[in-house]
C-alpha cells in the first residue's frame, strides 16, 4: 500500500467492478473489486486529501522489490477501548 494526493491519482479503467465499503465513522471510503474481492485503493478518514493505493493492482510495479513500512491502525480508531 502506498499513499498518493487526490490530485496524483486517476482510475483509468475497471470502475464497474469496484464496490465501496464503509465501516465506523463511515468516512473513509474504501474500494474492492466485485469480482476477485481484492482490496484495491481507499481514501482514508485521517488523511483525506491522499488515497491509499494497493501497489499489487498496479501494471509494471513489481511490489516484492519495495520497501515495507509499519502503520499502528489502532491508533486511528474512533471507537474508544471498553
Amino acid at each position: 500500500m502506498t499513499r498518493v494526493p487526490v490530485d496524483c491519482f486517476t482510475l483509468l479503467s475497471g470502475e464497474e467492478y469496484l464496490s465501496i465499503y464503509q465501516f465506523n465513522s463511515k468516512v473513509a471510503k474504501h474500494y474492492f473489486c466485485k469480482v476477485c474481492g481484492i482490496y484495491v485503493f481507499h481514501r482514508p478518514r485521517t488523511a483525506p486529501d491522499l488515497y491509499g493505493i494497493n501497489v499489487g493492482c498496479l501494471d509494471g510495479v513489481d511490489a516484492l522489490s519495495l520497501q515495507v513500512g509499519l502503520i499502528d491502525g489502532e491508533a486511528y480508531s474512533v471507537v474508544e477501548s471498553a
